[in-house]
């Protein structure tokens, strides 16, 4: 307690000193308090250690569902403290950096997972804790001295122009050809194609309005192709739902994201064309805007991220341009 006390205090103290100022004060801290007993208040004691850990998670995802996060994000979060809860068997308040760096360094060993795996679990962990820190169960966070575990990124594909046009021309149908165009032209998420509804596409302006991540809207565009192809399939329904892409046999269900990534999977392995999948066309879409001189800020709006740095891990810019690009402005 005593050593929590002081380190409280000092970082309250750090938007005033310097380190070396910080220094000093930690040593007179120290030394003013080297033969004081220090205990927590009975009161204070009781609210935040009478809470179960279970309790505690719940109230933390409460506040992620509160702030917009998706019904498969809140489940990761839950299904990952959960596991370290059963792995570490304490209290939230008794948890310190060395066991949570033992429990990363065992899961990875045991599990054999990577290494961007690791680190996407060291977020959550940081976040719930952080998020006990700002709600005052705990003084400090033990996740703040564990760092962000660096990873190699491996390059990921795109789709050639090629590749596309043989998609259309081979994939079957007037559904499956709409599909494709409405994702390789829009860069829209595969979770935000299957809740679109037929009264969502605005024909005339081609456009339409679609629920991100966090439950944000932001207008996606088609091109000239992609309109014509979606009346087509539109038109050749003779089904009452409302949902912009169905099933091809009745009863005519909305279609799923399992169903349309099974549906690109064999298609992709029935034309040889790997890694036939529906975030590639984003990726595709967003790696050729910024190659052409889009800036990246609008691109960033078109795909609707919170972050800029997120485009740029989609984007892969032609290294051929990238040469032109050097003898034009350097050379």
């Amino acid at each position: 307690m005593k050593e929590e006390l002081i380190t409280e205090i000092s970082r309250k103290m750090l938007p005033y000193l310097d380190n070396a100022q910080l220094s000093q004060l930690q040593e007179v801290l120290t030394y003013c308090f080297w033969n004081v007993e220090i205990t927590q208040a009975d009161d204070n004691k009781e609210k935040t250690e009478d809470i179960s850990n279970v309790k505690l998670l719940q109230m933390f995802i409460a506040s992620k569902r509160l702030e917009g996060c998706s019904d498969k994000t809140l489940k990761y979060y839950q299904t990952t403290l959960m596991r370290m809860f059963d792995s570490i068997n304490v209290h939230v308040t008794h948890i310190k950096t060395y066991d949570l760096r033992k429990y990363l360094s065992d899961y990875q060993k045991i599990r054999q997972c990577s290494k961007s795996n690791i680190d996407n679990i060291r977020r959550i962990l940081s976040s719930f804790f952080a998020w006990l820190e700002d709600e005052n169960y705990i003084i400090k966070s033990p996740v703040r001295r564990i760092h962000k575990i660096k990873s190699g990124k491996a390059v990921k594909e795109t789709y050639t122009d090629e590749a596309l046009e043989i998609m259309r021309d081979k994939c079957g149908c007037l559904r499956d050809l709409a599909l494709i165009d409405l994702l390789a032209s829009t860069g829209m998420r595969v979770g935000e194609l299957v809740r679109l509804n037929k009264v969502d596409i605005d024909f005339e302006n081609r456009e339409c309005i679609v629920f991100g991540k966090g439950s944000k809207e932001r207008p996606v565009y088609f091109d000239a192709r992609t309109k014509i192809h979606l009346k087509n399939y539109l038109e050749s329904r003779t089904d009452n739902n409302p949902a912009l892409f169905v099933s091809l046999l009745q009863p005519f269900k909305r279609l799923e994201i399992s169903g349309i990534e099974i549906r690109l999977r064999k298609l992709g392995e029935k034309l040889g064309i790997a890694k036939v999948h529906p975030h590639k066309f984003r990726r595709t879409l967003a790696t050729r805007a910024i190659d052409k001189g889009m800036p990246i800020e609008q691109v960033q709006r078109l795909l609707g991220h919170a972050k800029i740095d997120t485009t740029m891990e989609y984007a892969m810019v032609n290294q051929n341009n990238v040469k032109i690009s050097h003898k034009k402005y350097i050379c």
